[in-house]
C-alpha cells in the first residue's frame, strides 16, 4: 500500500488465521523460493482467549457419535461420512449469518448435541504469539484478521470499529510492526458493508482484502481488494482457474461486488 508501480502479472502470496501449518510447512518453502507473503492474524486466538468456531463445529461432526442431528427445527443425516460432512457445511453456512456471540453459544450447544467421541484429542491446529514473532523474525509480514474472527457484517458498527482499532493495536504492540492490512473473516460480499469500510478506514487500515475472486488493477478500491483463494478442494487445477479469473479481470473495469449490505440492512 506505498504507491509505487508494480511489475507485469505481480502476485500477493498471502495467508489467513495462523494455522500451525503456515510456519511449519509454508514458511520453509516460502524461504526456499525466495517468496514474501502476508500472514493476516487474529489476535484473540493467538491468546487462546477464543476458539476457531468453524474447526471446532467440523470436529464435532467429524467425531459424532450420533447418527442424526436435530437442531433448530431442523433434522439433518449424520449416519455416514458424506452426509456428516454435507451437513456440518450446511450448518456453518447458518452459523456465519449470526454475531460472534450467538455464533459462539450455537456451536458449543451442537458440540453437546453431536456428542463427539475422545472430546479432548483435537489437534492444536493454530500458533500462539511466538509463532506470529516468529513470523516476523523471518522476515514475513503480518495484517489483521480482526480481533477474533467476527463476520463484521453481522457485528453492529460500533462493534466494528472497537474490533478492528483492538486487533490493530494487539499486533503492533506485541509485535513491534506497523499493520498496514486488513483481511475481511470469511471476505464474501455479505461479510462486510459500508460500516465495515469506514471502521477499517477509521482504524488506521491503508486497505484490506477480500475473498472476492479476481485480479487487482488501479481502479479497485483499497478496502475491496480481490484475491482468489486455494480452497483444499481446488486442488493443483485451481491455479488455471485463478488465471482464467486474472484475465477477466484484467480485460476490463471490475465491478463493484453484489450482494454487498449497508450498514443499515434489514
Amino acid at each position: 500500500m506505498r504507491g509505487g508501480t508494480l511489475p507485469p502479472r505481480a502476485v500477493a502470496v498471502t495467508f489467513d488465521d495462523g494455522y500451525r501449518d503456515n510456519l511449519e510447512l509454508a514458511v520453509p518453502l516460502l524461504e526456499h523460493l525466495a517468496l514474501p507473503a502476508t500472514f493476516f492474524l487474529v489476535p484473540e486466538v493467538l491468546s487462546g482467549q477464543v476458539e476457531p468456531w468453524w474447526e471446532l463445529v467440523a470436529w464435532a461432526f467429524a467425531c459424532t457419535t450420533r447418527t442424526a442431528l436435530h437442531w433448530e427445527g431442523d433434522d439433518y443425516p449424520l449416519a455416514v461420512p458424506s452426509s456428516r460432512r454435507s451437513t456440518s457445511n450446511r450448518v456453518a453456512e447458518r452459523l456465519k449469518r449470526r454475531n460472534h456471540d450467538a455464533r459462539m453459544r450455537a456451536a458449543r450447544q451442537l458440540v453437546d448435541l453431536l456428542a463427539p467421541k475422545d472430546p479432548e484429542r483435537r489437534p492444536d491446529l493454530f500458533f500462539d504469539w511466538d509463532g506470529a514473532r516468529e513470523l516476523v523474525r523471518r522476515g514475513f509480514e503480518v495484517g489483521s484478521h480482526s480481533a477474533r474472527h467476527a463476520i463484521l457484517s453481522e457485528e453492529t458498527p460500533a462493534e466494528q470499529r472497537r474490533d478492528l482499532v483492538d486487533s490493530r493495536r494487539q499486533l503492533q504492540d506485541r509485535l513491534s510492526i506497523g499493520v498496514e492490512l486488513l483481511a475481511y473473516p470469511n471476505g464474501t460480499p455479505l461479510d462486510y458493508d459500508e460500516a465495515t469500510v469506514d471502521a477499517a478506514s477509521t482504524a488506521g487500515y491503508d486497505g484490506a482484502v477480500t475473498t472476492i475472486d479476481g485480479a487487482n488493477t488501479g481502479g479497485t478500491p483499497p478496502f475491496e481488494l480481490r484475491r482468489f483463494v486455494m480452497y483444499p478442494e481446488r486442488g493443483v487445477a485451481g491455479l488455471a482457474v485463478a488465471g482464467r479469473h486474472a484475465a477477466r479481470s484484467l480485460a476490463g473495469s471490475l465491478p463493484r461486488p453484489p450482494g454487498r449490505r449497508s450498514p443499515n440492512r434489514p
